[in-house]
């Protein structure tokens, strides 16, 4: 990438767009990356192997808790149902609602959070691709498969073609959730958006997947800040080319 390049793209990051360009830009680049993220599967096995090292590491960190967050759950009638049915739609749903209201009402804060889920959307597709992990449901856990059981069976059919079930480590459920709860605490005016940001839901994933999502929002916000910071503007002081000569005595005296 060329200078010219580079401060092209860091000069369209740092500030808001139109509605409609920002969102051709963000739906496309989304779609290429669940593109990327739903033909590119790894291999099965891998992504086995990487579970089970997963689960040895949590169960040697005391962290292995993820089957009896479950089945406190399910003995909540209902509970599980709905959590299939945020876990499915909230995720993509809310965050462009939540771009959405930052573009119209938080013009000024809009454009670090776009570009923090851009970057975060990259980051995490680097994770995908160099370690294909299964999730819970299919690691052999005792973690049943909720999500799958209800309308939609992410198993099968065209989701299945699309969607890539090992693409588990950073989970973006909870980066992008993190995103989108800060935003609502930071920008959010009214005390019920405050308590929304607060109470966001996250996604079924191993603790360690929800560290390493934390990680990649965070790493994100990072990069994204300096590049959508404004520029500081400098007060220019025009220095004369020449020394002005001294008034003459008729000067004076006019």
């Amino acid at each position: 990438m060329t200078v010219r390049t580079a401060g092209r793209l860091r000069g369209w990051l740092s500030v808001r767009h139109s509605l409609r360009s920002e969102v051709v830009v963000v739906l496309a680049l989304y779609g290429l990356y669940e593109l990327a993220r739903g033909l590119v599967v790894g291999d099965a096995g891998e992504a086995d192997r990487h579970a089970r090292r997963l689960v040895a590491l949590e169960r040697s960190l005391h962290l292995l808790f993820e089957a009896n967050v479950q089945h406190a759950a399910r003995a909540m009638p209902g509970l599980t149902s709905l959590l299939g049915v945020a876990y499915l739609t909230l995720h993509l749903a809310v965050t462009a609602g939540v771009l959405l209201w930052l573009h119209q009402r938080r013009p000024a804060a809009f454009a670090f959070v776009r570009t923090t889920l851009l970057l975060a959307s990259g980051l995490s597709l680097v994770g995908f691709l160099a370690y294909p992990t299964a999730p819970p449901r299919l690691a052999g856990i005792g973690i049943v498969d909720t999500v799958s059981k209800g309308t939609v069976d992410l198993n099968r059919g065209l989701v299945s073609s699309l969607y890539n079930p090992y693409a588990a480590v950073p989970s973006m459920h909870i980066g992008y959730g993190l995103i989108v709860a800060a935003s609502l605490l930071r920008y959010g005016g009214h005390r019920l958006l405050r308590a929304l940001g607060a109470l966001y839901p996250t996604g079924n994933h191993f603790f360690l997947d929800a560290a390493a999502g934390a990680l990649v929002a965070g790493m994100a916000a990072t990069v994204a800040a300096p590049l959508t910071r404004p520029a500081a503007t400098t007060r220019l002081t025009v220095l004369p080319t020449e020394r002005e000569a001294p008034p003459s005595f008729e000067e004076l005296a006019a």
